[in-house]
Parts: C-alpha cells; structure tokens; sequence
C-alpha cells in the first residue's frame, strides 16, 4: 500500500539519494565534478534547509508498505529565482562555483523538480501514482498548472506524461541539456 506524507529535514539522506537518480547530471554541473557521495552530500544540505528549491518543506515521501519508495520535489515557479539563492550561495562557498543556470519554470505553474523512485520498487506504477497525486492534489483540487521538464532521451517519460494529460509547450536549456517543457492544465 503506499502512503504520502510531507517530507521531514530526517529523510534528507535518503531523499538526495533518490533525486541523484533523477538530476546526476545537473548537480555534476552544478558542483563541477562528476562525484556521486558529492552530489548526494550538495542535496542532502539543501533538503535539510528550509527556504530553498529542493528543501524537504517542498518534498513529498512516498511510502511503500512502510519503506521509502519515492519521493517528489515541487514548488511555486514564481518562487524560483528566491528559492535558487540558497542553492547559489551554497555553489559558491562550497564549491567555488558561480553558475547562471536557465529559468526551468515561471509564474503561473507548480513545478515538479524531480519524481524519483527508487530502483528497488521500479515496475510497480509508483511513478505513475506520484503524478496522479501530484494531478489530483494540485492540478484538479488547486486549480493549479503543473509544469516539467523531460530529457530528450527518456521517451518513456515522455509518454507517462502524455497519457496522463501533459502537453509539450515548448523547449527549454537547463544547464548543458536541452529538455522538453511540459504542462498539466487543469479541467475548468
């Protein structure tokens, strides 16, 4: 059975575990290395923050029959250029980074960050389940536009999205990688 329940700064760890599968990519360009337990450490200090894009007070847990299963960061885009400061200023000191990352998301949408599953539940429709929450709670009960973003390179993605209302509205570079932009318009 699985269960939803907001975040708490105690599952940082194993929330930062699960968004590597999802972002590697990014937060190797972010923190400009290619180091896993690196990438892993930058978010778990971010989730453990608040006021911050990938803070856990922006994070859903999914539970599987009592065990962490998934996990779902989203917020306001209209939030995103105050809730990236932390995460610069973080680049910054600890990294001796300075990145001007793209606008991956704009006023008048939720946007979902990440969606990760761990590899031990895959193939049991978690991630499916993750969007229909994220459509029902937000989409349709809020009245709200839900927005993404989808590699290129992950089709199946692509058409989960699809199948459960999503639309290509355009393209949009975040970082080094091009991605689709997808929007969930809720029904009127």
């Amino acid at each position: 059975m699985l269960n939803f329940r907001e975040a708490t700064k105690t599952d940082a760890l194993s929330i930062a575990r699960l968004m590597m599968l999802a972002m590697d990519k990014i937060v190797y360009d972010f923190i400009g290395k290619t180091d896993y337990e690196e990438g892993v450490l930058f978010l778990k200090k971010l989730i453990e923050q608040e006021e911050n894009q990938y803070s856990y007070q922006n994070t859903v847990v999914v539970e599987y029959d009592n065990q962490f299963a998934g996990t779902t960061t989203f917020y306001d885009g209209g939030k995103l250029e105050e809730l990236r400061k932390p995460v610069l200023e973080l680049l910054k000191n600890d990294y001796n980074q300075i990145i001007h990352p793209q606008d991956e998301t704009q006023a008048g949408e939720i946007y979902i960050d990440t969606i990760a599953v761990s590899e031990d539940f895959r193939g049991k429709g978690i991630g499916s389940k993750i969007l229909d929450y994220l459509i029902d709670e937000i989409g349709n009960k809020q009245g709200k536009t839900l927005g993404l973003l989808v590699d290129f390179t992950n089709p199946n993605a692509k058409k989960l999205y699809e199948r459960k209302g999503f639309e290509v509205v355009g393209e949009k570079m975040l970082m080094s990688e091009n991605h689709e932009y997808m929007q969930y318009k809720p029904k009127q």
